[in-house]
């Protein structure tokens, strides 16, 4: 990029730098941040059930061999299970990748501030449109509901199996322990809402999209631990050996807002009914009691910032008599209740255009806001809280926003005309142009350099001054762009050496009262 030699039009570029830059300060970064901690997290979770689930599977088909004709249906049935949870989790990958790649693909691992991130990460048009309106994430609701009761189904299809205890009481435990389900009454209270996937995904951006696509998998992978324990305990409890274990923490949310309790259900992976029933689980040195294998943990979120808890689990093998451990460090982030209002291309409204505008607040169902404009500016369209806004005259403009816990917030936007247009002839500002190009132009065209919205000015008219070699000036008045009679019998006389100046240039812009001076232009024939 050059940099322009007239000092109006450096000025220019140098105010649209700063103000992209104090554009980029409204997007808080920690709480972009928050969603790929809360990501990771949670995939770090879905690795170490997937670890045990491969345990359990190894050690019921150890067991099952001392009598396959008796126990050759539950390897079935838990192979079964493997196979639906893979495909689950694949379709789910699937539906994350199509918006990722849909939105230029991850940044490289090499880079300082976003690596292995989506380069879309604020994008919330992508979650709209692929989840929302091309009913991809009602896809995804059907899919969590059908697996659920195809995982139920291979289960009751077992009962009655000579040599297992499967009985209605346990398979209704069973059913209720499994957490990979959709429920409409949550959505069906918001007014105005159509369906689940609106309600979820709607106006999401992409950061935020990830942790949930990754919690719908953790529900798989937590279902089909729970499934295939339940099936492990059918195969002769009392010599159910473990060679292999390792504690496992659902939390009910990995991020919470401060002032909410942080909530999460200890247990231990590859176990058995006889495990369960000698296991200690202690956080932080203290002791939690144990139902079934797990232990609630509940602490108070306390100020910002990720916290952790130490876990540590030991397990009496009532075959040997040895006591195992295990102990693993989690954690957690606990941020406040934030909102961010952004003008989608500038911090500024612009006259004469209408200004993307988004609101978005962390925490904060977008249902719950409330949205007002005041001072020079006006809504010219949108949603509640995705909008466009037309500045009326020069000045401020307020954006206010309330509702959902949140404390009545303003913020201040300036709002300013268009800024000045660039004239040119054959697309100059100055300098020398060959005889025959000169001849061939039209007119002055008025040109918006470094202005992203969509805005077209106009030549109100200028004076053309012709100055030939030795001779007098001569000039023409030009009414409107293009050029009139004398101007064009002016250019017509052109001859090497010879200069023309269009001075007094004067344009009009949308949102402009009044037409305004903008540069001249002097050209050399060459």
């Amino acid at each position: 990029m050059s940099i322009p030699k007239e000092p109006r039009q450096l000025m220019i570029n140098i105010m649209y730098l700063v103000l992209t830059a104090m554009l980029a300060l409204n997007v808080s970064a920690k709480i972009i941040n928050a969603f790929f901690v809360i990501d990771k997290g949670i995939k770090t979770t879905n690795s170490r059930i997937s670890e045990s689930n491969e345990t359990i599977v190894k050690t019921l088909k150890k067991n099952a061999e001392q009598d396959l004709t008796k126990y050759g249906r539950i390897v079935t049935a838990a192979q079964d299970v493997q196979s639906l949870a893979k495909e689950f989790i694949a379709s789910v990958e699937k539906a994350r990748e199509d918006m990722v790649q849909q939105t230029g693909g991850y940044y490289p691992e090499t880079d300082a501030h976003h690596a292995g991130q989506p380069k879309g990460y604020k994008n919330k048009d992508i979650t709209t449109r692929y989840l929302v309106n091309q009913g991809n994430g009602e896809k995804l609701k059907t899919n969590i509901n059908a697996t659920r009761d195809k995982l139920i189904s291979i289960v009751r299809s077992l009962k009655g199996l000579k040599g297992t205890n499967i009985k209605e009481e346990s398979l209704t435990q069973l059913e209720n322990s499994i957490t990979l389900q959709i429920s409409d009454s949550d959505w069906k209270k918001e007014r105005g809402i159509s369906n689940w996937s609106e309600y979820t995904f709607k106006q999401l951006p992409l950061a935020a999209a990830f942790p949930l696509l990754t919690k719908y998998q953790n529900d798989m992978k937590s279902s089909e631990a729970a499934i295939l324990n339940y099936l492990a305990s059918q195969i002769g409890a009392s010599d159910f050996k473990v060679d292999k274990f390792v504690p496992i923490a659902s939390a009910v949310k990995s991020y919470v807002i401060a002032g909410e309790p942080f909530e999460a259900d200890i247990s231990v992976g590859a176990s058995s009914k006889s495990f369960n029933e000698n296991t200690s689980i202690t956080v932080n040195g203290a002791s939690l009691r144990v139902v079934d294998g797990t232990a609630k943990f509940t602490a108070t979120s306390g100020d910002p910032g990720v916290k952790k808890y130490n876990v540590r689990i030991a397990v009496k093998n009532p075959t040997t008599g040895d006591v195992e451990t295990a102990e693993k460090t989690f954690e957690y982030e606990v941020g406040r209740r934030a909102v961010t209002v952004s003008a989608d291309k500038m911090n500024v409204f612009y006259m004469g255009v209408d200004n993307p505008v988004s609101v978005v607040a962390a925490g904060v169902s977008t249902n719950s806001l409330n949205v007002g404009l005041s001072g020079n500016a006006r809504r010219t369209g949108g949603s509640s809280t995705k909008f466009t806004v037309m500045g009326t005259a020069e000045g401020k403009a307020n954006v206010t926003v309330s509702g959902g816990g949140l404390k009545t917030t303003s913020f201040e936007f300036r709002v300013k005309r268009i800024p000045d247009p660039v004239a040119k002839v054959a697309g100059k500002t100055g300098g020398e142009l060959g005889n025959g190009v000169l001849k061939a132009q039209g007119g002055v065209i008025p040109v918006l350099e470094n202005f992203d919205f969509e805005a077209r000015c106009d030549i109100q008219g200028f004076k053309l001054i012709y100055v030939a070699r030795r001779q007098d000036p001569e000039q023409s008045v030009n009414p409107g762009g293009a050029f009139n009679g004398s101007s064009r019998a002016l250019l017509n006389k052109a001859k090497p050496g010879d200069q023309y100046i269009f001075d007094d240039v004067r344009a009009k812009c949308p949102g402009d009262a009044a037409g305004r001076t903008i540069n001249s232009v002097t050209l050399r024939v060459l």
